[in-house]
């Protein structure tokens, strides 16, 4: 957190959560862009329409859908845990079926801020995807403004921030949705 956001925070009385900012969102969408992509790959996802959509929201979930172009098959769903929060990537096909890799993820540690969580990769990401063992995905929220997903490994960055400032037409739903 900024420290001026964080002084302006105690000033106020005003506490939010990761958790209750994300979720006052929800129903709404907004544009990103790639500003960090360390992989081949990720040129290809920098020049796509990058959305964001937090299409469902309850009291322990959320599912946030991330559209690259016409590509439905990214959700992320952030749970809350005994301990914290948990992130998973859930991927489909276009049928709906579940991809091979997807359910990957981690869970925050105690002492996270609480307006940018970092989620350590769990050990079914280290079964299914070696290479992520390692693994520390990024959520950070600051109201109003920015909302931004990351990943971090060594010799592996990417990062998307998305404008708060100004709501898209939601997307359609993912692949697999109800």
């Amino acid at each position: 957190m900024r420290p001026a956001f964080a002084v302006l925070l105690l000033l106020t009385g005003c506490r939010s959560t990761y958790f209750d900012a994300v979720q006052a969102l929800c129903g709404k969408s907004y544009e990103g862009r790639m500003v960090e992509g360390t992989e081949a790959s990720d040129k290809a996802i920098g020049e796509q329409r990058l959305v964001m959509h937090v299409r469902s929201c309850s009291a322990s979930e959320m599912r946030i859908p991330f559209h690259v172009g016409e590509n439905r098959s990214r959700t992320w769903v952030v749970t809350r845990t005994a301990d914290g929060y948990r992130l998973k990537h859930d991927h489909r096909h276009e049928d709906g079926s579940e991809d091979r890799i997807t359910q990957y993820g981690g869970d925050t540690r105690p002492g996270d801020d609480d307006l940018s969580l970092d989620f350590h990769a769990d050990a079914h990401t280290a079964t299914l995807i070696p290479t992520a063992a390692t693994n520390v995905w990024t959520m950070a929220i600051e109201p109003g403004k920015t909302f931004t997903y990351a990943l971090r490994r060594a010799n592996r960055r990417f990062r998307v921030e998305f404008d708060l400032t100004r709501p898209v037409t939601p997307p359609p739903p993912p692949w697999g949705a109800e």
